[in-house]
C-alpha cells in the first residue's frame, strides 16, 4: 500500500500576523479559537509601529526600519480559513469589505519569520 501524500502546497495554506491580545501569552478566550483551528508556524515581526489604544494596541505599517512590531504567524486551513476570519474579522472589529466605521482593518502585508524567512500573512492594522 502506498503512503498517502499529506503534505499540502503554499497555496492552500493562508497566514495570519497576530501581535496583540490574540497572542499565545495572553491567552483570552479569542486566542482558545485559533490556536484550536490554525497551527503556530513561527515568531514573526512586521515592519509597523504599535499604538497604545487603551486596553490593546493597534498597528500601522512604517518605512521606518527602527520600527518593529513582534509577533505570531499562524497557518490557516482551507478547510476553517474562512470561519477562523469571521470570528477574527468580528473580534478585532473589522467590518467585512473594509467598510465604515471599522476599528481595524485586515490586510495582505509581508512578515518576517524568525528564521529570517518571509511569507505573505493577514494582519489586523488600525483603522
Amino acid at each position: 500500500m502506498k503512503a498517502k501524500d499529506t503534505t499540502r502546497s503554499n497555496r492552500d495554506v493562508e497566514y495570519i500576523f497576530v501581535y496583540g491580545t490574540l497572542r499565545k501569552d495572553v491567552g483570552i478566550e479569542m486566542y482558545h479559537v485559533l490556536a484550536r483551528h490554525a497551527r503556530f508556524v513561527k515568531d514573526a515581526k512586521f515592519q509597523g509601529r504599535l499604538f497604545d489604544l487603551g486596553d490593546y494596541p493597534g498597528a500601522v505599517p512604517s518605512d521606518d526600519p527602527r520600527d518593529v512590531v513582534h509577533g505570531e504567524v499562524y497557518a490557516l486551513e482551507p478547510s476553517v480559513r474562512d470561519a477562523v476570519l469571521a470570528s477574527l474579522d468580528d473580534y478585532e472589529g473589522c467590518s467585512p469589505g473594509g467598510e465604515a466605521p471599522s476599528e481595524f482593518r485586515r490586510e495582505s502585508v509581508s512578515v518576517t519569520l524568525d528564521d529570517g524567512s518571509s511569507v505573505s500573512s493577514w494582519i489586523y492594522l488600525d483603522g
